[in-house]
């Protein structure tokens, strides 16, 4: 079956930092690509990181050098660490995976699975 799980979604004060966790079923393995998406109500969905299945990543404009992704294949688990919050960031955040080599950020609609989502909220 195939099921994405966020954790560490919260409130944090403006600069802080937040390190959000996605744990795959054994549907997903180290060969699938990885992702984050993030939504605010009345907004499409808009990617935020992707890791490849050799580590690759590539990160939305509004992330570079606050956000990294990576992932733990022996706990088929990846994570997105934010730093420097701003209260923009404030979202739901979605795991994503889809099948080897990474549809991009650019249309949700590429990926073919997503997690529940965990909300973030970020207070100026």
């Amino acid at each position: 079956q195939a099921r994405l799980e966020e954790s560490g979604g919260g409130s944090v004060q403006a600069g802080g930092s937040l390190r959000l966790s996605c744990t795959a079923s054994a549907y997903f393995d180290s060969s699938d690509c990885m992702g984050w998406f993030r939504q605010v109500d009345g907004k499409v969905r808009e990617g935020v990181a992707q890791i490849e299945n050799d580590g690759t990543t590539r990160f939305a404009d509004f992330v570079k050098g606050r956000f990294t992704i990576s992932r733990d294949n022996v706990k088929n688990t990846h994570y997105l660490q934010m730093n420097n919050l701003e209260p923009e960031d404030s979202a739901i955040y979605y795991c994503a995976a889809d099948y080897k080599e990474c549809p991009g950020l650019g249309d949700r609609r590429s990926w073919g699975h997503f997690g529940q989502g965990t909300q973030v909220t970020v207070i100026s």
